[in-house]
């Protein structure tokens, strides 16, 4: 997940960035940033799209396990690619810049925030569903074994 998030937080950056810069120069264009959760679009099986020369890798087990659990919660996700896409029109409507698919996953941000000023520790990504990462750290300590 490490080159997937840090992909993530670079395209927050670099827009925030631009909004800033717009801002200076104009009142008429402005930028927004989507903030996606779990919504199927089909980026979990992003695998379909390698290149032929390394189409015969193997995945690692945990890449195996991440690719489950990533399965299992776009599987689950109430949220699809088309509200979606309304949400983003809604937002850059009302001139609003963080643009979020799943509203009720703010917390996670928050308890994030927190940490940084705080200087804490980063937080238990499975603290709200401590099973999950029960069963995540076995299966991955299993396959180290």
């Amino acid at each position: 997940m490490g080159i997937y998030n840090v992909s993530k937080h670079a395209v927050v950056s670099l827009t925030e960035t631009l909004y800033q810069d717009l801002k200076l120069v104009s009142d008429q264009v402005s930028a927004s940033v989507l903030c996606p959760y779990f919504v199927p679009t089909g980026i979990s099986q992003s695998h379909r799209n390698r290149p032929a020369d390394l189409a015969d890798q193997t995945p690692t087990q945990s890449q195996l396990i991440g690719q489950a659990m990533s399965d299992k919660a776009v599987g689950s996700g109430k949220v699809t690619a088309a509200q979606v896409a309304q949400k983003v029109f809604d937002a850059i409507a009302a001139d609003q810049f963080y643009i979020y698919s799943h509203p009720k996953a703010l917390g996670n941000v928050s308890d994030r925030m927190n940490a940084i000023v705080g200087q804490h520790n980063p937080p238990d990504p499975f603290a709200e569903r401590p099973e999950i990462g029960i069963g995540l750290r076995a299966a991955l300590r299993a396959g180290a074994a």
